[in-house]
């Protein structure tokens, strides 16, 4: 087996892309965190030929149902909040993509992250999500064409 540490650089990025894709950046980083902490303790354990890959997207996906449901039982906002200027990076597309992914269903949300960002085939989506690989790969496709309808139309002609 290899070291956690190799595993943590080699698919780290790709669990962080996942998260900010069904979590938004708010809370990607947290759930990164809770990934990789419960993938520790459960490593030694894994089959020898597992796909890590996709036993750290099933954990991810775990993580953000938990953060999803936290966030439910949170207390709603006061009326009157401080003034706080909004930090917004240089490069907004990652936010505007948020947006257009936030709009999506839930299922839709999940399976374009877990299989365009993860690169999960659709069986392994399915297994994550629940469901038919079949409804998988259409909740995939529909998720797609809804971004390419909201998100690349709002971008045409953008050349950053």
């Amino acid at each position: 087996m290899k070291p956690f540490e190799q595993i943590v650089a080699e698919y780290g990025s790709t669990v962080l892309r996942v998260c900010r894709a069904v979590l938004g950046p708010v809370d990607a980083e947290d759930a990164w965190s809770e990934t990789f902490l419960s993938a520790l303790k459960a490593y030694p354990d894994l089959e020898p030929g597992s796909n890590v890959e996709a036993w750290l997207v099933t954990i991810a996906h775990r993580k953000a149902i938990d953060v999803k449901r936290a966030e439910s039982r949170r207390a709603l906002p006061v009326e009157d909040v401080p003034e706080a200027v909004p930090h917004r990076d240089p490069d907004a597309r990652d936010d505007d993509l948020w947006t257009a992914l936030k709009e999506l269903p839930t299922k839709q949300r999940q399976t374009v992250a877990y299989h365009y960002l993860a690169g999960l085939p659709h069986r392994q989506v399915a297994e994550i999500v629940g469901g038919t690989e079949a409804a998988a790969r259409r909740a995939a496709a529909d998720g797609i064409a809804a971004l390419r309808r909201t998100y690349a139309t709002a971008h045409q002609g953008d050349n950053r």
